[in-house]
């Protein structure tokens, strides 16, 4: 009879725990979009510095009020080159005052690549930004390329996914209007 009433006991007292609630977005996590990790609460996002394609200096705080995707890639990946113009037709349709679109080549990616690739891939809506040491790619946690954060208009990461994407898929595009809610 004891052993019965403590199973029960336990039983119930896991039911009474609060199961961690997931965001109303999530909802709408379909296709690609369901690689996307949501994270149980929001996490602090590095301060490390990184550039554009003129050296000036920027952290992610510089994107604070906006909902923001950061996209870490490089010009050797072949998943990242694949997935670039999908986030630059993101950044075409919805970047403005309350969404951006923040591509970070990150390591040895030499800015005329950069520019060769933008080019023969037809990149026109996003910007240069390198993390030419890493810094922010390594405080950021990112193990493998591409790696994507998605960042709260509060500057925390609420998501991640690793691995390639269609970024202006309807899937995609549903998740940014449901984060811009």
């Amino acid at each position: 009879m004891l052993r019965f009433l403590a199973v029960v006991y336990t039983a119930l007292s896991l039911g009474a725990n609060p199961a961690v609630a997931e965001p109303a977005w999530a909802a709408v996590l379909e296709g690609d979009m369901r690689k996307l990790v949501v994270h149980d609460s929001p996490r602090a996002v590095s301060q490390a510095t990184f550039t554009d394609a003129g050296g000036r200096q920027v952290t992610l705080a510089d994107w604070r009020g906006k909902v923001v995707i950061v996209n870490f890639w490089a010009t050797w990946c072949p998943p990242c080159r694949k997935e670039m113009p999908s986030l630059d037709a993101l950044r075409g349709e919805f970047g403005g005052p309350r969404f951006d679109v923040v591509a970070v080549a990150t390591g040895r990616n030499a800015l005329p690549a950069i520019e060769r690739l933008y080019a023969e891939i037809g990149i026109r809506d996003l910007p240069v930004w390198l993390d030419a040491r890493s810094p922010l790619a390594r405080e950021s946690a990112v193990l493998g390329l591409p790696a994507t954060l998605v960042i709260d208009a509060q500057g925390r990461e609420i998501a991640r996914m690793v691995g390639e994407a269609d970024w202006h898929g309807p899937a995609a595009r549903a998740l940014v209007r449901e984060l811009l809610k």
